[in-house]
C-alpha cells in the first residue's frame, strides 16, 4: 500500500509550504508583540488569552498527531473496544473543571509559571515539586517523541516515499523550534488558532468524504464481519476492565499535562477559562469519534495490515490514499486533511517543548541560579528548546514502538502526579511529605511493571488487564493516607 499514490504532489507541497511560512510569520509577530523580557510574557503570553484563543490553543494542543494517527491505528486493531476513546477525551474536560478554575485564581495571586511553582507554594516541600517537574518533563519528552514519529510516518506516506521518515522529522522540527523560540507562548497560541481551524476542518472533511464515497453501513457490518468476525463483539470481563482502565488512565492523566496547566495560567480571566472548557467538552464528538471511525472503515476496506510492521499506525494516511485514487477531483480536500495532521502534530510538539523549557528554566536552573534576571532565564529557555528538540528528533528517528503504546507509557507516569495537583488545589491539611512518599512509591511500582518484561522478569505489563500506572496510583493514594495517619497519631494520642 505504501508509496502507491503520492498525495503531496507539487500543488500539495506548495500548500503545505505556504502554511509553514505562515507559522514562521506568526512566530515573528509573537516576538514583535512581546511586552517585556520576562518568563511570564515568554511562557504564558502575558496571561492575556481570551476565550477564543484559549479554546483554540487548548483544542489544537489536546488533539495531536497521536489522535489523528495513533488513535486510528488503535481503532483498527481493537475494533469496537476503542469506542472508549471519545469517552476518555470527555473525561479530560471533566478533570480540568474539577481543579482548573480554583488553580487559575491562585495563579493570578501568586504568579505561577509551572505546575511545580504551585506545588512549592502550596506545600513548601522541594522534593515534591521537583519530582512532579521531573515526571512532567519525562511525559512531555515522550509526547514530543510520539508526535515526531507520527510526523515522520506522515511525510513518508503522503509523499509516496519521496521523503523519508527522518527527513520529515528534521525539517519540521527546525521550523517548530524556530517559531517557538521567536514568539514564545504568544507565538505558539497564535499558530494554534490556525492549526486548530485546520484540524477541525480536516476531521470533518475526511469523515464526510468517507461517507460520500462508501456505504459506511455495508463496510462496518458486512465487510468487517467477513474480515474480522470478532470486530463488533462486546468485550469480555477482562476486556471491560481494560476498557475502564483506559478511560481512567487517559482521562485523568491528560488533564494534568504540564502544557495544559500553563494554558490555565495564561487565561485572561476565569470566565475565559470556563467558556473555553465548556466548548471543549463537545470536541471529542467532532474529532476523536471521527478518527476512530476512520480506523474502523480502514479495517473493513484494507484488511490484513497487522502483518506489516507499523502499518496500522498509517491507516488514516492509507485511507486518504484510497480516496485520492478513487475520487481524484477531491484531492485538494485530502491535502487539507494532511495539513490538519501536520497542524495537530506541530501544535502539540511546540507546546510540549515550551513547557519542558519552562520547567528546566523555572524549576531547575533558577534553583541553582536564583539571582538570574528574567531576560537571562528566558534566553536560557530558548537555548534549552533547541537542545531538546535536537535530542527528541534523533530519538524519534530510532524509535520502533507503536505510537499508542508510547502514549500509554507517558500517561502511566504522569498519572502519579494527579493526587498532588487535585488534592493540593482542594485540601489544606495534607503535607508535602506524604504526597511525595505516595508519588515516589507509585512511580517506582509503575516503572517496575513497565520494564519487567524488557528485563525478563515475570511481571505482566497490565496485571489483571489494568494498566501498571493505575496500580501505581492506588498504592500512591494508600501511601498518602498511611503517612498522613501516622503523622496525626501522636497528636491524637496526646489529646
Amino acid at each position: 500500500m505504501t508509496g502507491e499514490q503520492a498525495i503531496l504532489d507539487k500543488g500539495g507541497i506548495l500548500f503545505v509550504g505556504g502554511y509553514l511560512v505562515i507559522l514562521l510569520g506568526l512566530g515573528v509577530w509573537g516576538r514583535l508583540a512581546r511586552k517585556e523580557k520576562s518568563l511570564s510574557d515568554f511562557y504564558l503570553g502575558g496571561r492575556s488569552f481570551g476565550p477564543f484563543v484559549l479554546f483554540m490553543t487548548l483544542f489544537a494542543t489536546q488533539y495531536s498527531g497521536n489522535t489523528l494517527i495513533g488513535y486510528a491505528g488503535r481503532a483498527y486493531r481493537d475494533g469496537f473496544q476503542f469506542l472508549a476513546a471519545p469517552m476518555f477525551m470527555m473525561l479530560v474536560i471533566c478533570g480540568y473543571l474539577l481543579y482548573a478554575p480554583k488553580l487559575y485564581r491562585l495563579s493570578v495571586r501568586k504568579g505561577y509559571i509551572t505546575t511545580a511553582d504551585f506545588l512549592q507554594d502550596r506545600f513548601g516541600y522541594r522534593p515534591l515539586s521537583l519530582l512532579v517537574s521531573a515526571l512532567g518533563m519525562v511525559a512531555l519528552c515522550n509526547y514530543i517523541l510520539t508526535n515526531l514519529l507520527a510526523m515522520g510516518l506522515l511525510v513518508e506516506t503522503a509523499s509516496g516515499g519521496r521523503f523519508l521518515v527522518w527527513q520529515g522529522i528534521l525539517a519540521l522540527s527546525v521550523i517548530m523550534v524556530l517559531y517557538e523560540t521567536l514568539g514564545g507562548m504568544r507565538g505558539v497560541a497564535w499558530t494554534d488558532v490556525v492549526q486548530g481551524i485546520l484540524l477541525l476542518v480536516g476531521c470533518l472533511v475526511i469523515f464526510a468524504l468517507l461517507n460520500y464515497r462508501y456505504n459506511s453501513y455495508e463496510v462496518l457490518s458486512i465487510d468487517l464481519k467477513a474480515n474480522y468476525p470478532s470486530f463488533w463483539e462486546p468485550p469480555d470481563w477482562e476486556g471491560k476492565i481494560g476498557w475502564l482502565s483506559t478511560i481512567v488512565l487517559l482521562g485523568f492523566a491528560i488533564s494534568v499535562y504540564p502544557h495544559g496547566v500553563q494554558r490555565i495560567y495564561a487565561a485572561r480571566s476565569e470566565n475565559s477559562l470556563r467558556r473555553s472548557l465548556q466548548v471543549m467538552a463537545f470536541m471529542p464528538i467532532l474529532t476523536t469519534f471521527f478518527i476512530v471511525f476512520v480506523g474502523w472503515m480502514g479495517a473493513g476496506l484494507l484488511p490484513g495490515l497487522e502483518s506489516e510492521k507499523g502499518a496500522t499506525d498509517r491507516i488514516s494516511l492509507y485511507m486518504i490514499n484510497l480516496l485520492v485514487v478513487e475520487i481524484p477531483q477531491f484531492k485538494f480536500f485530502m491535502v487539507v486533511f494532511l495539513g490538519a495532521v501536520i497542524a495537530a502534530i506541530m501544535s502539540t510538539v511546540d507546546s510540549a517543548l515550551l513547557s519542558i523549557s519552562s520547567s528546566l528554566t523555572e524549576d531547575w536552573y533558577r534553583l541553582f541560579k536564583p539571582d538570574s534576571s528574567q531576560a537571562r532565564l528566558a534566553f536560557i529557555g530558548k537555548i534549552l528548546s533547541w537542545l531538546l528538540m535536537g535530542a527528541m528528533a534523533l530519538l524519534a528517528i530510532q524509535s520502533e514502538s507503536t505510537i499508542f503504546r508510547l502514549i500509554e507509557i507517558k500517561l502511566e507516569l504522569l498519572l502519579q502526579t494527579v493526587p498532588a495537583i487535585y488534592l493540593g488545589v482542594h485540601t489544606k491539611r495534607l503535607k508535602g511529605r506524604s504526597l511525595f512518599a505516595g508519588m515516589a512509591v507509585g512511580t517506582a511500582v509503575t516503572v517496575a511493571f513497565l520494564v519487567a518484561q524488557k528485563l525478563g522478569a515475570p511481571l505482566p505489563a497490565k496485571p489483571l488487564g489494568i494498566y501498571a500506572g493505575i496500580w501505581g496510583l492506588g498504592l500512591n493514594l494508600a501511601i498518602v493516607a498511611l503517612v498522613e495517619w501516622r503523622e496525626r497519631m501522636p497528636s491524637k494520642l496526646a489529646q
